[in-house]
């Protein structure tokens, strides 16, 4: 069968236990090489297939599927497979030819981004949602989801694929509503090695971005400031089943 297996935001040891058993007992692993941590194929088995879907377009990745149909073969998308991972093209192919297939989650970049710049993307006062969106490129977007219309919600942004138009970014924001001196960061390849975080304020997106490529996560909100309100769950005034107001 065929597992769709999230590799995580980057750092080999951030695959699941899951994921790397699906690996490790792989015929075959078709991998997103442009953007998946190689270090994670070191525990392939020696006579494993490798193919980097990189050079591979949707029918080359199918007919590996329809040819290999007594194979186990993992299809290792980076991050989590259901954020951008073009899986359910993949997996409508798989149920017209009976192919059986299952997912394995990942660690999205999202929160490896989080975790880089050490925030908390919902804070009380502050921002209860998160909008994980792209910008709209060669890809176009649904009406009424562009980056414009989601900025007059002022919740915490965080934008995918969409570094290399960050002075559009910028611009659909401000013209949406949000303020120009909203805190924004971008975090590139967010837990690898090589991994860079700047900062600063919308106003300031296009010009901050300009030594970062592609790999970057755009993250806008004023959860990146200090100032919010402590959660009710441990203020000692607040009563739950499990403790009593203090």
């Amino acid at each position: 069968m065929v597992h769709f297996v999230g590799a995580g935001s980057g750092a080999p040891d951030l695959i699941t236990i899951r994921g790397d058993r699906l690996l490790r007992n792989a015929d075959i692993v078709i991998y997103a090489g442009s953007l998946v941590n190689k270090e994670l194929l070191r525990v392939c088995r020696e006579d494993c297939a490798l193919y980097d879907s990189a050079f591979m377009t949707l029918n080359d990745v199918a007919e590996i599927y329809r040819n290999n149909r007594d194979k186990d073969i993992v299809r290792l998308h980076t991050g989590d497979p259901s954020i951008y991972g073009a899986v359910k093209e993949q997996m409508d192919i798989l149920d017209k030819e009976g192919i059986e297939y299952d997912c394995c989650p990942g660690v999205s970049s999202l929160c490896g981004a989080a975790a880089a710049l050490k925030a908390e993307y919902t804070l009380p006062s502050v921002s209860q949602s998160v909008i994980i969106t792209r910008a709209e490129g060669r890809t176009k977007v649904p009406q009424g989801q562009s980056i414009r219309d989601y900025a007059g919600h002022n919740a915490t942004m965080v934008i995918f694929l969409s570094a290399s138009l960050s002075e559009k970014v910028q611009r659909e924001l401000t013209e949406g509503g949000m303020d120009e001196n909203t805190p924004c960061a971008a975090v590139y390849k967010a837990t690898w090695e090589d991994q860079k975080i700047v900062r600063g304020k919308l106003k300031d997106l296009h010009s901050m971005m300009k030594d970062i490529n592609k790999t970057a996560l755009i993250v806008v909100g004023r959860i990146l400031e200090s100032d919010y309100e402590l959660s009710k769950l441990y203020d000692s005034s607040f009563e739950t089943e499990y403790r009593k107001r203090r």
